[in-house]
């Protein structure tokens, strides 16, 4: 069931007999958006971790990228790069509390000073006035005289930092309070930035994509030489504004406040924030009232079995109280949703959402291997990925295309070229100059070291990517599945994987797959179970 202002609504589920509440599909694109400030907020830590774990693949995913995102891209890499040599390599909460406090003198500072100046250079050169109207003059916010907001912005930025490099959260204010003082932190020397202001009025987030050009290749050249398995990684952070704890609408709320001081403008209130943030319709009483006696309703109808009578004993609701009762609409239940497989007979050619291939191995676990077979045999098909069901990101426990990399192979002639699978140039397109170098310098070039040194790399990462697979693929499927899906950093998902995981004697597997004819089949979840080993 579910409310929305004046509206409101319930759904009868009975397995087997009804459609499901996965059957349904959301049409409102707006639900898919999400502010600006929180897009980047959850892209950039996801960028770096794609860069920190796979330089060559992040620069391949570089190349798909328009100008602008490609430039914000390379930027924040920098940046999160210059974090970890400012630290001295490892960030701790110092270094967290440093950069919050750079990023608050940047944004409530630094920016506004820069923007009063570059209007102040107008205004003389134009002689027209430029803070009339609705633009109001701003103000700087002033370390030395300090508002209440900022030690606020201090503790929760920190913290949300502390939390994206995965160090230990400071919650204790006195704590806090201390660290601070011992930093001794200095508000920064002011001077008029040579870089333009820009004072058109509108939404200048694309204005930042204009830079580009020669500084984006610099970048990419720096970048280039970096040294990934020496950066710390970074914990990209879901926004929850239901989690009290995890310093997401603190934030929002002082950065909201913040930048309300620096115009003179109303705070808002931390509810206000959340609800704007959360996008948070509240229901009236009568509504949640009504929608709790018509589920009350269906459950009464539980209690009595009608539900071994057919679904029709059971109805759905869609009521608006704000048209009156012409707007109260009742209907029976939807039967379950046939979905077609794609196979012919004997094979299922339908099935529904509440089916499920049963496969029990209690007594001695298949391979990843065995379980690629068993699937193939058992529905004529060709397994191309095989995943936790439900599960959106491109993580799998089998997937074909790495198992294609076992037929790839480099190694060097008598010559000293390199001779290379083509397979290997998709992953590492980046080897292609360098087996080109050495098929062309002559056996006495000093060149040559540098370039077979890329290419042994290159030849190490391949090998260490086939052993990987070997170990997963001739291994236990829920070894597997727990190695691919376990949350890698310490805390609360840990946990909360490590208890379920233990808890039940089976997961849930969805299949990729597909005919000799190369058309793509769709077959019902998965259910292995298994005898946890002790």
């Amino acid at each position: 069931s579910g409310t929305l202002g004046t509206k409101c609504n319930h759904e009868v589920i009975l397995p087997f007999r009804t459609s499901s509440y996965n059957d349904g599909k959301e049409s409102d694109d707006n639900e898919a958006q999400i502010a600006m400030c929180t897009l980047r907020f959850e892209f950039g830590p996801d960028v770096y971790e794609t860069f920190r774990k796979d330089p060559m693949a992040f620069f391949e995913q570089l190349d798909t990228m328009e100008p602008g995102e490609q430039s914000r891209s390379l930027r924040m890499i920098k940046s999160f790069i210059d974090l970890q040599e400012e630290a001295g390599g490892n960030i701790d909460f110092k270094g967290c509390v440093r950069i919050a406090f750079n990023r608050m003198m940047k944004d409530f500072r630094t920016s506004i000073l820069d923007l009063c100046y570059s209007a102040d250079e107008m205004e003389k050169s134009s002689g027209t006035k430029f803070w009339t109207g609705t633009k109001r003059r701003p103000r700087p916010i002033d370390w030395n005289n300090p508002i209440p907001e900022l030690m606020e912005y201090l503790y929760s930025t920190s913290n949300l930092y502390a939390s994206i490099w995965q160090v230990e959260v400071v919650r204790s204010r006195e704590e806090f309070q201390a660290i601070v003082d011992e930093m001794k932190l200095e508000q920064p020397q002011w001077e008029p930035s040579s870089e333009k202001v820009d004072l058109s009025e509108g939404d200048n987030d694309e204005g930042e994509s204009g830079a580009g050009g020669e500084d984006d290749e610099k970048l990419k050249g720096e970048l280039y030489n970096v040294d990934a398995s020496k950066l710390q990684p970074a914990q990209p952070q879901e926004f929850e504004k239901d989690d009290d704890l995890n310093f997401h609408i603190d934030f929002l709320t002082v950065a909201t406040n913040l930048r309300s001081w620096n115009y003179d403008i109303k705070a808002s209130a931390r509810h206000t924030v959340k609800v704007t943030a959360g996008r948070i319709i509240p229901a009236l009483a009568t509504t949640t009232a009504m929608v709790c006696g018509l589920v009350d309703i269906e459950f009464c109808k539980l209690v009595m079995g009608l539900q071994s009578q057919g679904s029709d004993k059971f109805l759905n609701s869609n009521i608006n109280l704000a048209a009156g009762s012409g707007n109260f609409t009742t209907f029976a239940p939807d039967p379950p949703v046939p979905i077609s497989t794609g196979l012919e007979a004997p094979h299922p050619e339908t099935f529904t959402s509440w089916d499920k291939i049963e496969i029990s191995r209690k007594t001695k676990e298949l391979s990843v291997e065995e379980l690629v077979n068993y699937i193939e045999k058992s529905f004529g098909v060709t397994v191309d990925r095989i995943f936790s069901h439900g599960d959106s990101e491109d993580k799998a426990i089998y997937n074909a295309l790495d198992k294609k990399k076992l037929e790839w192979d480099i190694n060097f002639d008598e010559n000293g070229r390199a001779i290379v699978s083509d397979g290997v140039f998709t992953q590492w397109p980046q080897v292609r100059m360098a087996v080109q170098m050495l098929g062309r310098l002559p056996p006495t070039s000093g060149q040559r070291v540098v370039f077979k040194t890329q290419v042994d790399k290159v030849k190490l990462s391949l090998d260490q990517t086939k052993d990987s697979f070997m170990k997963r693929f001739t291994g236990d499927v829920s070894t597997a599945y727990r190695e691919v899906y376990r949350p890698s950093e310490e805390g609360e998902k840990q946990v909360y994987f490590d208890s379920v995981f233990t808890g039940r004697d089976y997961i849930t597997l969805g299949v990729d797959c597909h005919t000799e004819s190369k058309e793509d089949i769709t077959l019902p979840c998965v259910k292995y179970l298994f005898s946890h080993k002790n």
